[in-house]
């Protein structure tokens, strides 16, 4: 596998860090609070945090903000996580490892055990330990074969639309909204009227919900059946 230098780190008001990516311009999280980003708009959005057997499907993986918060979250309910993310362009380990220092889940065993498989893995890692199995596939996710019909959760995570647009337009849409189990939730930072009109052209019904810090508004969108 290679990816890119090392990415700056940035430390957040919340306390928690993110890191800079050179390519897109953009932090891979948000400036204003990481954490309170992934808690918020993902994991407390989608529900995750209180289902009893989540399915998460993350597209654009990152620095692991939202699986490390994901992690936290099942292993204070009980409940086992199944978590499934795309990243075209990972980072370096010792990135993933900067960016969680002191944060959520630093020491759980899958993620310790998905850092040691990290560089050097070719096209995926995989990691389980105790009720969470992590992978990663490392590849475009716009020409992926995603699960159909597997996600409780769907974390839409892309860089923003203006940079990143491949992941917001309606034609990948309507993928991800097949790759969501019936009542599974699509949360996403971005509020833009475009990405709105792409969620229920796909079949989805959208609400907006109050941002987190930075933002004024956040998307939740859910497959009835």
């Amino acid at each position: 596998m290679s990816g890119p230098d090392a990415s700056p780190i940035l430390t957040t008001p919340d306390g928690s860090r993110t890191a800079l990516n050179a390519r897109f311009g953009e932090a891979y999280g948000s400036r204003h609070g990481a954490r309170s980003q992934a808690w918020h708009v993902f994991v407390g959005g989608s529900g995750t945090d209180t289902h009893p057997a989540p399915h998460v499907l993350e597209i654009g993986f990152g620095v692991g903000v939202n699986a490390r918060a994901s992690l936290a979250a099942t292993a204070a309910s009980g409940a086992p996580l199944h978590y499934l993310a795309y990243e075209f362009d990972p980072v370096p380990a010792a990135t993933l490892r900067e960016v969680a220092a002191s944060g959520d889940a630093e020491h759980h065993p899958a993620w310790e055990a998905l850092l040691r498989g990290w560089d050097g893995a070719g096209t995926q890692v995989a990691a389980e330990a105790g009720d969470a199995a992590l992978e990663v596939r490392f590849a475009d996710v716009t020409t992926a074969d995603l699960p159909s019909g597997w996600a409780t959760a769907l974390y839409l995570d892309g860089f923003s639309p203006s940079r990143n647009p491949e992941v917001w337009t309606p034609e990948f849409t309507v993928r991800l909204a097949a790759a969501l189990a019936p009542g599974g939730v699509l949360t996403t930072y971005s509020a833009a009227g475009h990405v709105r009109r792409a969620l229920g052209a796909a079949g989805l019904g959208v609400e907006r919900r109050p941002g987190a810090p930075g933002k004024r508004e956040c998307l939740r969108a859910v497959r009835s059946r």
